[in-house]
């Protein structure tokens, strides 16, 4: 065989092989490559799907709290309903008893002095002697200025104060006034109250004004008026004698008033003939 013939059929030959090799690669890599690329979507979708079930789970988490919070308000709302209800019951009662009080005492101090003579004399001349004390004898109402009683935010007595409240009480405690009762009531300026000492006992004038009254009547007590006999009451800043208008003003309405009343007065609720409950 001729020479050129067998390199012509050599050269066949070779790019006959080497084309059939090129076909066998060429599918089997195209194929690894969308395997690979399949495996990949599928990895990704693995994690998407992954993360949409925690996403899920947070927003159903969410809601659970968001339907447990609503429930809660909801419940504070109405709790808060109940307290106003109770609030506007309580506020319209102290007012209702605040009125009858009023008119109560109104009437009580248009009534006539129950003290006798001798009584009234003796109390007179107690106002005679203290200054800061004035002895009302048409309706028997004593007053204490509260500077003669108290220092400023006190309700501590002065020791000025216990001689004139012994000797108040040694009236009450002889003849025809040891029948009578007594009802102390503490007032105020309108001034509130300031200072953080003062605060931390009495947090506002009704305790201030109702926590001097007490003071009074346990010291009247410690002379010998039994305290079936007494009450005691504040009426803060809101019965002033005079308008607010300045500091002489204030000093007159700051004052501790005691109401000497007969044995069916009706202005302190007293009962001569108590039913006791067993």
């Amino acid at each position: 065989m001729p020479i050129l013939v067998r390199v012509c059929l050599l050269t066949a030959v070779s790019l006959f092989t080497i084309s059939q090799s090129a076909c066998q690669r060429g599918p089997n890599a195209q194929l690894r490559q969308s395997m690979y690329r399949s495996q990949q979507l599928y990895d990704q979708n693995s994690e998407l799907a992954m993360q949409r079930d925690q996403f899920q789970q947070s927003a159903n988490a969410l809601q659970h709290e968001r339907d447990q919070l609503a429930m809660r308000a909801q419940s504070l709302e109405s709790n808060l309903n109940i307290a106003n209800k109770r609030l506007d019951n309580l506020n319209a009662e102290r007012s209702e008893m605040q009125q009858r009080y009023v008119s109560l005492m109104k009437k009580a101090k248009g009534q006539p002095s129950p003290l006798d003579g001798e009584a009234t004399r003796r109390f007179q001349e107690l106002a005679d002697k203290y200054p800061d004390f004035e002895f009302d004898p048409i309706t028997g109402v004593s007053k204490f200025h509260s500077d003669i009683l108290f220092s400023s935010g006190s309700d501590n007595l002065k020791p000025a104060a216990q001689e004139i409240l012994n000797q108040f009480a040694a009236i009450m405690n002889d003849g025809n006034a040891k029948r009578l009762n007594v009802l102390v009531v503490g007032h105020t300026d309108d001034k509130p109250i300031s200072k953080a000492s003062t605060q931390r006992q009495h947090r506002t004038n009704w305790h201030l004004s109702t926590n001097r009254a007490n003071s009074v009547v346990l010291t009247l007590s410690k002379f010998g008026v039994k305290q079936e006999r007494m009450g005691a009451a504040g009426y803060s800043m809101f019965q002033p004698v005079v308008p607010n208008q300045n500091d002489s003003a204030r000093q007159k309405n700051r004052r501790v008033e005691i109401f000497v009343l007969a044995p069916d007065a009706v202005v302190a609720g007293w009962d001569p003939n108590p039913t006791l409950l067993n």
